[in-house]
């Protein structure tokens, strides 16, 4: 275990990509394009430059591949996948004991915005498009727009809401200060979808503050 003093923001486990979702990743991509359904995690921890250190821990001992990095001025965050649910866990694994961190030590997630707009006007729906990486919004559709800290939490929330319910994914943005997840679909496909990501949002804190009692540890706000 290291000496230094080690902060974790993000710390999640997608079991399988689900297919726009890793679609949208690649698109966006410069290092190894997660496949469909591949399983995932997503690390963001501080020192920010520290990520590269996990990094190179976890390529030289695990068979994951690295899909995404960013290092902003206070965290670095890592995205890794691998067919092999195993293959990704051993990866969180190796952090972890690395760092002194647990599921316990990570940010507690919290909803700033949640919105649902209902038959979206023309106009609207094209400004949507506009800011779009993903799908195109059309008029009718009805929105989902969710916000949350840390960002790479709705990473999960895009994924568990795309299995809960048929709807398209337009934008989401899971990194930075707050993160944003734009879906859009028919009505009820949409309530379905927000149902299904806010409670994996809310399941997350349940885990952590369920991770400290267990080790007697302290959760961090």
């Amino acid at each position: 275990m290291s000496d230094k003093v080690f902060e974790l923001r993000t710390y999640t486990f997608i079991d399988s990509l689900q297919p726009q979702l890793a679609q949208y990743i690649a698109k966006d991509n410069r290092v190894y394009d997660p496949a469909e359904f591949d399983a995932a995690v997503f690390l963001e921890l501080a020192p920010a430059m520290e990520i590269h250190k996990m990094i190179d821990l976890v390529l030289k001992r695990t068979k994951v591949r690295l899909g995404s990095l960013v290092t902003e001025r206070h965290f670095g965050m890592m995205q890794i996948h691998h067919a092999d649910q195993g293959e990704v866990l051993e990866a969180g694994r190796i952090v972890f004991d690395q760092t002194g961190l647990s599921v316990a030590n990570r940010a507690e997630v919290k909803i700033l915005a949640s919105h649902i707009i209902r038959g979206v006007e023309q106009d609207h729906a094209i400004s949507f498009t506009a800011l779009a990486k993903g799908n195109m919004v059309l008029a009718g559709d009805s929105i989902l727009i969710l916000e949350a800290t840390p960002a790479a939490y709705l990473a999960i929330a895009c994924n568990e809401a795309l299995k809960a319910a048929r709807v398209k994914l337009n934008t989401v943005i899971p990194w930075g200060a707050t993160g944003r997840l734009i879906m859009s679909g028919p009505e009820s496909e949409i309530d379905s979808a927000s149902d299904a990501a806010q409670a994996i949002l809310n399941k997350l804190n349940e885990e952590r503050l369920a991770a400290g009692a267990k080790t007697g540890g302290t959760t961090w706000k």
